[in-house]
């Protein structure tokens, strides 16, 4: 049987449900918030040119950015039977069909979503004039459906990196517009998110009350290419994104830059929490070496939080911090991390008791989003 994504029955909860990593996908419509003077930048959407299943967007010449082909209900449905899992949304949810999104969250008893962006899991351009437009009207575009969502979308700002000044100044106009946290990847260019040129970004985000969302992804495109499958030369790869962003965490932890914005709170998602004992026994037996030890409950400690998926050990990963974990749908992306059900199948767990599901559904993200 078909799975059917406008007819799933939402779980009977008596607190609201968060869903802390869900996605829209860019369309044309996307680019049209440009400022004329930007229009000469504006993408093109291209089909690759020997796999039917991958798209490119032409960026200033290149084929850049990420793009999933756009599947039927019908192809979802097929492959969410292959993989055991539910991968099905209506055509428009994923992209900026507002009303379909939330009667679909209804069904699946979510009642907030924190959005991401899909286009910058991996590089999109060399230059800051062309990363300035398209961050402005990918800004305006998602604010529009803040606008439309009735606070029950709130979203992660993408912003030109490679320009500072004007970083801080859409900063500030992200969080008039809903914004509660910033999307970067693990590594930007040649620089980690622990540079100290990201220090100003970091003093007006902790102001504002916003996240810094690392979310998986490559801003290297050495590094994209390098770690490409040869399996598979379109597969994301655990090396590519998962990693990077688990050792992002790790570095995080290591540098103590969290003491240097107290109030700052910080989030890693989509990489799963599998990686999270791993990371902080090498985080802590690193920095007692140094001579500078890590809190025994560094997360609480540091304001870190990880997203975790329901195939997780889930007693393994929450003993590092039952106050720091949070889920996420992956919702409108259909890969080795989706799970549009994520929060209803947690919600239903008889395998974990209801304060912990609470935490995670409700309480950890509502500290972290600020909702």
């Amino acid at each position: 049987m078909a799975i059917n994504a406008e007819a799933i029955v939402a779980p009977d909860a008596d607190y609201t449900l968060i869903d802390s990593d869900a996605h829209v996908v860019e369309t044309e419509r996307t680019w049209e918030f440009m400022d004329p003077e930007d229009e000469r930048y504006r993408p093109v959407l291209a089909p690759h040119p020997t796999d039917p299943q991958v798209q490119w967007w032409i960026i200033d010449g290149q084929a850049r950015g990420l793009r999933f082909v756009t599947l039927t209900e019908e192809e979802m449905a097929e492959r969410s039977r292959a993989q055991g899992r539910d991968l099905v949304t209506p055509i428009g949810s994923r992209e900026d069909d507002v009303e379909r999104r939330l009667r679909h969250m209804d069904r699946l008893g979510i009642d907030v979503q924190v959005l991401f962006h899909t286009l910058w899991t991996v590089p999109t351009t060399d230059r800051p004039e062309v990363e300035l437009a398209l961050c402005k009207s990918w800004n305006r575009w998602v604010a529009d459906m803040w606008e439309r969502g009735n606070g029950r979308l709130r979203w992660c700002t993408v912003l030109p990196l490679m320009s500072m000044d004007a970083s801080l100044e859409l900063l500030h106009w992200a969080h008039e517009h809903g914004a509660v946290g910033v999307a970067i990847p693990p590594i930007l260019g040649r620089k980690l998110p622990i540079d100290p040129y990201f220090h100003p970004l970091y003093e007006e985000a902790q102001s504002l009350g916003m996240v810094i969302a690392t979310h998986i992804g490559n801003g290297n495109q050495d590094i994209v290419d390098i770690t490409r499958p040869a399996y598979d030369p379109n597969a994301f790869g655990l090396m590519r994104f998962r990693l990077l962003t688990a050792g992002s965490c790790e570095g995080l932890l290591e540098s103590q830059l969290p003491l240097k914005f107290p109030d700052l709170r910080w989030a890693f998602i989509e990489a799963g929490s599998m990686w999270l004992p791993w990371m902080l026994h090498e985080a802590k037996r690193r920095s007692l070496q140094r001579g500078t030890p890590l809190p025994d409950d560094v997360l609480k400690e540091f304001n870190i939080f990880v997203t975790c998926q329901n195939d997780d050990q889930l007693a393994y990963t929450y003993a590092c911090g039952p106050d720091n974990i949070v889920i996420g749908s992956d919702y409108g992306h259909y890969d080795g991390s989706s799970q549009m059900d994520a929060l209803r199948v947690m919600r239903q767990r008889t395998d974990v008791d209801e304060e912990t599901k609470r935490k995670i559904l409700n309480e950890n993200p509502r500290r972290l989003w600020r909702l």
